[in-house]
């Protein structure tokens, strides 16, 4: 099939992956043989670099791989862009499910789009794959049956970063946090793990999604006197405060900058220059061994040369997973495809020993990477050195502590 680059298809894109023996029986299961999974994601806006057009390829990309062992299953692919508004995401996915038929709802980049649609998918019996959405809250009161998060969350950034930076000496914080539901739920979790590890918040302030300009906002945060200025926001807000950070000479020996939810996307718009030393969490990274490089170099003949981000990575894993699920569950019911997910262990090349809990809460290995000094890369996306391995068992909110009503 032409690929053309995504700006100059349409709203919505088909890829229709068959295998080459014949086709399944359609059934009342599976409509026509075909599952139908729409890529749901901001396209255009601040997150566009860390999800977009990369998340839609990382679905292409799973799909292509599942029709290696689909037994005749096809499957179609559809993309939009919700703005990072609620009621545009909410309106998509209620168009997509009940006029186009779509099975699976994948990326969610947005918490309060993720949440929003995290109901109605379960209203309609569907499935949602959160591979962007970062709220824990999608794994706590919010959860259902018929949604998976992977690869990341608030709790699990929040608690990676919070607890190794305060015990590296950070002992006070100042928040600077996005005022949606993101920015609350990084604040929550981050400060769960500060205090546990002996620190303390000593302010914080909250900024609408697509600032430029933080001089106000940084210079409040370095009056409070805090060690650690910790920004719980993400995308091209994050990128401005930082660079902003250096140039107004906040950070340096006296003050920290923390970041809480930073993909590499980010660090190469920031640059090693601006951005070395920093610590940051994630699931995934492109250079982290031989199937990471491998998926990366597919990838990125597709992205002009971009590294995946750990929300592409996931997007790509999520899917395929899902894919799997519903050949043996041979059904696109969202609670009985979850269902399946959950049985057993996935073995997976991106993110490695995933077991899916009952809270749907996909739970892997998380890292801290620390960023090089420009010295010290070899390239655009030469930028991480490893600091830290965290088990799955240590990298995700502990399952009881949740409060999801499916775990009894």
């Amino acid at each position: 099939m032409h690929r053309s680059p995504l700006r100059n298809r349409p709203a919505a894109l088909l890829v229709l992956i068959g295998a080459a023996i014949a086709p399944l029986a359609a059934s009342a299961e599976i409509r026509d043989g075909t599952v139908k999974i729409g890529v749901l994601s901001d396209f255009s806006g601040p997150f566009a670099d860390q999800v977009g057009k990369g998340s839609f390829v990382g679905a292409e990309l799973a799909v292509e791989d599942f029709a290696k062992e689909s037994g005749g299953l096809k499957v179609e692919v559809i993309f939009a862009d919700h703005q990072n508004k609620p009621d545009v995401g909410l309106g998509i996915a209620r168009r997509w499910i009940d006029e186009e038929h779509v099975d699976a709802i994948v990326d969610l980049a947005n918490s309060a789009v993720g949440l929003a649609v995290n109901a109605l998918i379960a209203e309609k019996n569907k499935t949602m794959l959160a591979s962007a959405t970062a709220t824990s809250d999608l794994t706590g009161k919010a959860c259902q049956p018929t949604t998976v998060q992977w690869t990341l969350d608030t709790w699990a950034l929040g608690s990676a970063i919070g607890r190794a930076i305060t015990e590296k000496g950070g002992a006070s914080w100042y928040f600077i946090s996005f005022e949606y539901a993101l920015g609350k739920a990084l604040q929550r979790d981050a400060t769960a793990a500060i205090e546990k590890a002996g620190g303390k918040v000593v302010g914080s302030l909250s900024h609408p999604l697509g600032v430029t300009d933080f001089s106000s906002y940084l210079l409040q945060a370095q009056s409070s006197g805090a060690k650690v200025i910790a920004l719980a926001d993400t995308g091209a807000d994050a990128i401005n405060a930082i660079r902003q950070a250096r140039e107004f000479g906040i950070v340096g020996k006296d003050t920290t900058l923390a970041a809480l939810f930073l993909q590499i996307s980010d660090i190469a718009a920031i640059g090693p220059a601006n951005a070395r030393g920093l610590l940051l969490s994630e699931a995934f990274y492109w250079d982290l061994n031989d199937a990471s490089r491998a998926f990366a170099k597919r990838f990125a003949e597709r992205m002009d040369g971009k590294m995946p981000t750990e929300d592409q990575a996931g997007a790509y894993s999520e899917t395929l997973a899902y894919l799997r699920a519903v050949k043996a569950a041979q059904t696109t019911d969202g609670d009985k495809v979850v269902a399946e997910m959950k049985k057993a262990p996935i073995d997976d090349s991106l993110f490695g020993h995933v077991v899916i809990r009952p809270d749907g809460r996909a739970t892997h290995a998380m890292y801290v990477f620390q960023v090089k000094a420009p010295e010290a890369s070899q390239g655009r996306y030469d930028l991480y050195d490893l600091v830290d391995t965290i088990p799955p068992e240590r990298a995700f909110r502990p399952l009881e502590d949740g409060g999801c009503p499916l775990v009894k």
